[in-house]
């Protein structure tokens, strides 16, 4: 049962960090030049979840600016919101999942304590 309640708690942790990297890149979706994350979860060999950050170097769109009286190239965000805050939805989920599975537990444990006590 402990096991159990560590792989869950390691799950916990990885989807924390996937909501802080997903609201990273819709926090940066304006700013010029920023290439989003992605966190990759992958399972542990010890039953956990491992997270592995990914950075998208793919590019954002190109347009034309003054700076300094100069024209030059910029590029946006390669952000895309219509993607960001699905994943930030699903993952909010994945960790309500998770949290509801260490509650449950505990009733489990505390039940099984008042059996044998």
């Amino acid at each position: 049962m402990i096991s159990a309640l560590n792989g869950t708690v390691s799950a916990l942790r990885a989807f924390i960090t996937k909501l802080g990297v997903t609201a990273d890149n819709i926090a940066n979706v304006n700013t010029d030049g920023f290439k989003r994350k992605r966190a990759i979860l992958n399972e542990d060999y010890n039953g956990g979840v491992r997270v592995k950050i990914n950075k998208d170097e793919s590019p954002g769109l190109r347009y034309d600016a003054i700076a300094d009286g100069k024209k030059v190239e910029k590029e946006t965000s390669n952000v895309d919101l219509s993607e960001a805050i699905p994943n930030l939805m699903l993952t909010q989920r994945a960790y309500q999942a998770n949290l509801k599975s260490v509650e449950t537990q505990d009733k489990m444990l505390g039940s099984l304590l008042d059996i044998v006590g």
